[in-house]
């Protein structure tokens, strides 16, 4: 079959790529839909054409897969935040387990290892702990918004379109975080529109409003609001601080980050603590970690404690060794760890996450875990230290090469991988794979109704 772009073409779906999209094979030929599930019988557009491979989005809904269910979101289909939600949860489990195992298997070359069923989040909505809206001057109409004249399109507060920085969705209900962040952000909104200060413009660069920041604590029930603005404002971010610890008693911190760089990221250039607390409390098993306004720290609170907990069973830790935790953040895997071990080193190259490790270990009063600020890359040569075991959770992106080859010269007896992408996880083991065994991998969801999926995977040095 010949294929072009702007054709039309009935598909029948038969799976889901990783990137959650479906995928048909006409005369064998890969073509990739969005919101397609297996099952569907769609009209397609083909919207893309390569030597290899087609993407088409959907035309219309022929034959719908027995796996969809009716999304409970008015933006879904529409919103990046969540591309899941008209997918069974149970069916989002058994695609994610398949993306691991088909990750391992196609690009790391590796298909006996077994990648367990993948666990599921105990909460399906309501569970992120951080939420990032967006201010604009421009609202993204929706299709059935299309006719109202009583729309105004000049501002907006909410999630992107995805894969369009400047298309944003004025959103007054997520359900990925819990209910009262919707109250809080409706109040910024109004707070916002009143002020009679410009919202930032993403193609202009010029306004005040940037971002609306929303972190929770899911153990304590507080919450921070970090207001993003392009300049400092104090007589109108104060009264607009106040409202919203007044309002809602379980707001515990107001943080008004500042930054005048056009691009679009909500971490300031500088910081403001304008009422309440400079950090939040979050409780994880019976370790407590303090989160301030910029600092990483897993967005499923009450997931990352069976991410923790798999991490820990699979380092399989007798209480005399040395373990070397790379990517240590803010010290939660390591502090998670200490008293299985003899002594923890973490090595990270964001500093003030360091000092953030170094401040939660006082809180928790563990004392044989210490924290190295610099590059990895550059850090590990100079290890002189034994490590048994190694634990790594690298960004999205994996471990770069030269970190690699210094993990193999260390030669621990164990790796713990704890990765965000499939795709890189299975590069790296694949390069590991010289000196190393995949013993097995157990998928984790911390993101339920995207197709994003965590995975440990133990590692053991070969005979």
């Amino acid at each position: 079959m010949s294929i072009k772009k702007g054709q039309r073409l009935t598909l029948e779906i038969s799976r889901i790529a990783f990137g959650g999209k479906g995928l048909a094979k006409p005369d064998g030929f890969a073509v990739f839909v969005d919101k397609a599930v297996p099952g569907d019988v769609v009209q397609a557009l083909i919207t893309r054409k390569k030597k290899n491979y087609a993407e088409a989005r959907v035309l219309e809904l022929l034959t719908a897969s027995s796996d969809r269910i009716e999304p409970g979101c008015p933006y879904s289909g529409y919103c990046g935040g969540c591309k899941w939600q008209f997918l069974d949860y149970e069916k989002q489990l058994v695609y994610k387990q398949q993306h691991v195992a088909e990750a391992l298997a196609h690009i790391g070359g590796i298909e006996t290892a077994p990648v367990h069923k993948t666990i599921p989040s105990k909460r399906i909505f309501g569970y992120r702990n951080k939420m990032e809206f967006s201010c604009s001057d421009r609202r993204w109409v929706l299709p059935n918004e299309m006719d109202r004249d009583d729309l105004d399109r000049t501002f907006a507060l909410g999630l992107h379109v995805p894969g369009a920085f400047n298309k944003v969705i004025d959103t007054e209900v997520c359900l990925l975080h819990p209910p009262l962040g919707n109250d809080i952000l409706a109040t910024v909104r109004q707070a916002i529109r009143e002020s009679g200060i410009p919202p930032y413009g993403l193609k202009t660069h010029t306004g005040y409003w940037r971002f609306v920041v929303l972190r929770n604590s899911a153990h304590y029930d507080q919450w921070m609001v970090n207001i993003v603005t392009s300049f400092e404002n104090i007589e109108v971010m104060e009264p607009l601080a106040r409202q919203l610890m007044e309002q809602y008693p379980d707001v515990v911190s107001v943080i008004n980050n500042i930054t005048a760089r056009k691009s679009s990221v909500a971490v300031g250039e500088s910081e403001v603590l304008v009422a309440g607390e400079p950090f939040l409390k979050e409780r994880i098993g019976s370790f407590e970690f303090i989160i301030s306004a910029n600092s990483f720290f897993q967005t499923n609170s009450v997931g990352a404690q069976t991410l923790y907990d798999k991490t820990k069973e699979y380092a399989e830790l007798q209480g005399h060794e040395t373990v070397l935790d790379l990517y240590s953040g803010t010290g939660t895997i390591a502090i998670y760890l200490a008293a299985s071990a003899r002594h923890i080193l973490g090595i990270e190259q964001v500093e003030f996450a360091v000092r953030n490790a170094e401040k939660n270990c006082r809180i928790n009063h563990v004392s044989n875990c210490r924290f190295v600020h610099g590059d990895i890359k550059d850090e590990l040569p100079q290890l002189t230290e034994k490590s048994q075991v190694v634990v790594i959770d690298p960004p999205r992106a994996g471990m770069h090469k030269d970190v690699i080859q210094q993990v193999l010269r260390l030669a621990p007896e164990r790796i713990v991988y704890v990765s965000c992408n499939p795709a890189s996880l299975a590069r790296d083991v694949a390069l590991l794979s010289e000196a190393y065994d995949l013993l097995e991998a157990q998928p984790v969801d911390m993101f339920p109704h995207t197709y994003h999926i965590e995975t440990v995977a133990k590692l053991v040095r070969k005979l």
